[in-house]
């Protein structure tokens, strides 16, 4: 759903851009106020639901997702859509931090990385489903964007009732003391069997927002909200306006513009499977450092031949998009199990909200950059951006595979290397 929401708006843009006059100011903040909008949810909605719980907030968010979808079919103006677009994005902001951290604290450790990661992948689903949704209703009128942008219901309203009857989250239950209602869900969920005296080896505080930047944990904050916005500031670029950017590279007009889309956002999809597997076998700070080695390679190609036959450009995006996969499964990865359960959603909200900043910045300035400086640079800028989160990388990436969360969320002591492979094993 998240993928399609953010997606569907770069072709929506190819048709309603002429129709409500858009110039490239208009143009980027639409196309950039979803990210604003996911800035705000993330940091202020990730932070609630560590104060008041996972499963309440959990369709509510989705209730504002399919209201604000059939809405924007009748904007009459930029401004209205803007603000749409806000309202979208706080409610995906808001998303991030409640389901995946739901999904940290009901899974088993030797899953917790694939069930996590798999997310992203149905991400990309999403986005791919949107380019080629959008190929097929461009050509049925001028209304088509609207059906394009009001169509972001079905997949919601889908969703809320899937929802319905999500327990709450046990160890959030347990850090706020309520230990037989905690007791009752792992019951239900695992059997009659199941007890609660494992989650209890994690120690449990107050929800305090500062703690995200107390010592210890500011440098997992900094290491996360880094990593996630030199990934996604040039991903998000190419997905909200992959047709103009195709269009910049000469890969087609019109209509055959989405189809390359379509298939970058497979490359993408492609690029996350593999990830899934090597996030264990592999292990999380390996896999984060050579895939944003290659991400950068794969932009440098586009940077430095932009004027190249059609296959040296096509290789480039295969290389940058394939490659993504990495960090995009330890994008809910990390931030889920470097902080413990009383921060756990306010820690990937705020990851979410500072990758945004990012995101949001150089989404508004990419129609600039391919009008006043061309593709080449704009790549290279977005290559250059990649080469900082691969330093980041280096520096900060730590290895949590095969721990619990308990362990993976403390921050004092060091995990030896062998301590640490007996675990994995």
């Amino acid at each position: 759903m998240d993928g399609y929401i953010l997606s569907i708006i770069g072709i929506a843009l190819t048709q309603l851009s002429p129709q409500l006059h858009l110039n490239a100011f208009w143009t980027g903040l639409i196309g950039a106020s979803a990210l604003a909008g996911i800035f705000i949810g993330g940091l202020i909605l990730g932070y609630l639901t560590d104060l008041i719980g996972r499963q309440v907030m959990y369709t509510i968010d989705l209730a504002l997702i399919i209201v604000v979808s059939i809405l924007q079919m009748f904007v009459h103006n930029a401004w209205e859509l803007c603000i749409l677009r806000l309202l979208i994005g706080i409610a995906i902001g808001a998303d991030y931090p409640i389901a995946t951290s739901l999904l940290a604290e009901f899974a088993p450790k030797k899953q917790r990385g694939m069930m996590l990661g798999s997310l992203i992948l149905m991400w990309y689903v999403g986005a791919t489903v949107a380019a080629v949704v959008g190929y097929l209703l461009l050509d049925t009128g001028d209304n088509a964007w609207k059906w394009m942008l009001g169509s972001s219901a079905i997949p919601s309203l889908i969703l809320v009732l899937m929802r319905l009857g999500t327990p709450e989250s046990p160890r959030w239950l347990i850090s706020k003391g309520r230990f037989e209602e905690a007791r009752a869900v792992i019951k239900q969920v695992y059997g009659h069997n199941a007890d609660i005296n494992e989650l209890l080896e994690e120690p449990t505080e107050k929800t305090r927002f500062s703690k995200m930047f107390e010592p210890g944990y500011l440098k997992r904050t900094m290491f996360v909200g880094l990593f996630w916005m030199f990934q996604i500031v040039p991903l998000f670029a190419i997905y909200t306006f992959g047709p103009q950017i195709l269009d910049a590279f000469n890969l087609g007009k019109g209509n055959i513009s989405f189809i390359g889309e379509a298939v970058i956002s497979f490359f993408f999809l492609l690029g996350c499977v593999p990830a899934l597997f090597l996030v264990n076998s592999m292990g999380r700070r390996p896999l984060i450092i050579w895939s944003f080695a290659f991400m950068f390679v794969g932009l440098l190609i586009l940077g430095v031949f932009p004027n190249a036959p059609i296959w040296v450009i096509i290789t480039g995006f295969a290389i940058y998009a394939i490659f993504s996969g990495g960090p995009n499964v330890l994008d809910w990865i990390y931030p889920n199990e470097l902080f413990p359960t009383e921060i756990r959603a306010s820690a990937v909200g705020f990851g979410t909200a500072f990758s945004r900043i990012g995101a949001f910045i150089g989404t508004f300035v990419l129609p600039y950059s391919l009008d006043k400086i061309g593709v080449g640079p704009t790549m290279l800028f977005g290559a250059g951006l990649t080469l900082l989160g691969l330093i980041v990388c280096i520096a900060w990436a730590p290895e949590t595979r095969g721990l619990t969360l308990a362990e993976t969320s403390i921050v004092s002591g060091v995990i030896k290397e062998d301590e640490h492979a007996r675990k994995a094993n």
